[in-house]
């Protein structure tokens, strides 16, 4: 019994020393002995595992005032996913596995491959501030990709992640945590496929992403800057101001890591810089992104993809620009109040094909345990190309009940 007990507290101890050292609540790195999730370490300490799910249920109404219809609704399981973090005889040498099973999760609709695997990596952690990556991951690319879609005050991120992101990728990532002086600051790069997670194969072309960040103020409470809303109520403020470039080097998909597959290569440069500010339960983030492309027409490949099609279809990249801006403030008892303002300019090349978006959106969500348990009500309103009126064929409003549930 003795020697049981001792073996126990020689584990939680353990426990301990490697939580302060490697536990982190970023979505891109393993989550290791924060005591989170369903948890098991051997006994001889040199194998420990973590089990994670968590799910968002919702339903959703939207309608676009043309008359032709009479809206459409959303119900559905939009994200189931297991994520198994832990590592293999060190703490040095971690991994993560993301798995989702549903539909909208899994690239099936540009594809027609239902891929459940989102995140399957290896770490190496040289020090708690040094470490590397390789595998499927995330690229470091703009905040509000980077940012777990459990971290999120939105049901959905904004319009102008949907059309620039990054998402993942396959490679290798460098990535450094320091101080100049007094004021922390984080380095990442990568070198990935270029393709994204569902590559049907690997072609000449490489992605190349940066990001750097800066924290001005110091250290966010509980790696508060991957998250949004300020749930931890800072009481001094905390800035982060970051930014990026990614080179996407002859591609074979419209998006780079998403959309279809096109006949034609074409290289994307994508350009981003964000900040999120956050003091006493008030927060305020902004993100900008910009992706350029010579030509960004293109034609969709029929052999590769395997979803139904027009043969010979047309495709383009989306080229231009976007910015989105969102504030909240945290009430008593979880209640949060929260503003979007999404604006998302296409470039003249393609504006026989798009519309100047904006997207107006109101939310509001009690936070039962943080992040890992909330509902969510939003409502929003999309207008084209500058036209306010709700006469306007092109506009819609929308609502969405959204419920997070995860450990």
């Amino acid at each position: 019994m003795k020697s049981k007990l001792k073996l126990f507290l020689s584990a939680l101890g353990s426990l301990f020393l490697v939580a302060s050292s490697f536990a982190q609540e970023r979505d891109d790195r393993a989550t290791i002995l924060n005591f989170k999730g369903i948890q098991y370490l051997s006994k001889d300490s040199l194998f420990y595992t973590n089990f994670r799910f968590r799910m968002q249920n919702r339903a959703g109404f939207s309608n676009v005032i043309d008359g032709e219809d009479n809206g459409k609704f959303d119900a559905r399981i939009r994200r189931l996913r297991l994520r198994v973090d832990g590592y293999i005889y060190t703490p040095k040498v971690s991994y993560s596995i993301q798995l989702a099973f549903t539909r909208s999760d899994q690239d099936f609709d540009d594809t027609g491959v239902a891929n459940i695997v989102r995140d399957a990596v290896v770490f190496y952690n040289f020090t708690p501030d040094f470490y590397i990556s390789f595998g499927q991951n995330k690229l470091p690319g703009n905040r509000q990709r980077v940012n777990s879609s459990g971290q999120l005050q939105f049901a959905d991120r904004s319009l102008v992640n949907n059309h620039f992101t990054l998402d993942r990728d396959f490679g290798v990532s460098f990535n450094l945590s320091k101080k100049i002086g007094d004021m922390p600051f984080n380095a990442k790069a990568a070198i990935s496929t270029g393709e994204g997670r569902v590559a049907a194969g690997t072609d000449d072309g490489l992605a190349y992403t940066g990001r750097i960040e800066f924290l001005p103020l110091g250290k966010f409470t509980n790696d508060g800057d991957y998250s949004e809303g300020d749930l931890e109520r800072e009481k001094t403020a905390k800035l982060s101001i970051g930014g990026g470039y990614s080179y996407n080097d002859r591609t074979t998909r419209e998006g780079g890591q998403l959309g279809r597959y096109v006949k034609n290569p074409f290289t994307l440069k994508t350009s981003f810089a964000d900040a999120i500010f956050k003091y006493q339960g008030f927060a305020y983030q902004i993100e900008y992104m910009r992706r350029d492309v010579d030509n960004p027409f293109n034609y969709v490949d029929d052999k590769l993809n395997q979803v139904d099609g027009p043969e010979n279809e047309e495709t383009y990249a989306y080229k231009g620009w976007g910015i989105n801006q969102q504030t909240s403030y945290l009430l008593n008892k979880g209640y949060e109040m929260a503003a979007r303002y999404t604006f998302a300019k296409p470039h003249q090349q393609i504006r026989s094909f798009e519309d100047q978006t904006e997207v107006i959106e109101i939310g509001l969500t009690k936070y039962v345990k943080a992040h890992r348990l909330k509902l969510q009500l939003n409502a929003n309103y999309t207008l084209k190309n500058g036209d306010f009126q709700n006469t306007n064929q092109k506009n819609s409003w929308g609502g969405m009940l959204q419920v997070e549930l995860g450990i």
